[in-house]
């Protein structure tokens, strides 16, 4: 079996040495004990592991949600159901997002629109800003 150490292990995965310093802060790495050289030694396993975290990160999971995700990978009791329930909630999450960025990405393109965008024009976006921030709509017609 082959062996690395935390450089060439980050490496091998694409990331760099924090990141799977970080894994192992969170619980998502286990700290493989200091061989005799005293450098700690990581195996193919650790190699899949750090592999399955950037792809279920790649999906939109938090590291909280990767973390019960690995959890079910050693319980294979209910796995396909559990597994099955958290992809349905990531699903819905990510269908509100997209919900949400639909209705920015409206409210960006009526405000573009109120610009004339020349040098001696004053924009109204900026002024959009704030009311944005203060909680009043941004892109109402004046007078509506």
């Amino acid at each position: 079996m082959k062996a690395f150490t935390i450089g060439p292990l980050a490496k091998k995965c694409g990331v760099n040495v924090e990141t799977v310093r970080y894994y192992q802060r969170r619980g998502l790495l286990a700290l493989p004990e200091a061989a005799s050289s005293t450098y700690r030694r990581y195996s193919e396993s650790d190699v899949e592991r750090i592999s399955f975290i950037k792809g279920a990160q790649g999906l939109g999971f938090t590291l909280n949600e990767i973390a019960e995700l690995l959890a079910l990978r050693v319980d294979s009791t209910n796995t396909a159901f559990e597994v099955k329930k958290r992809t349905t909630q990531k699903i819905a999450s990510i269908e509100r997002k997209i919900a949400l960025l639909e209705e920015m990405k409206l409210a960006l393109i009526q405000l573009d629109a109120s610009c004339q965008g020349s040098e001696d024009s004053i924009c109204p976006i900026l002024d959009a800003f704030g009311k944005v921030a203060s909680g009043e709509s941004c892109c109402q017609e004046s007078g509506s």
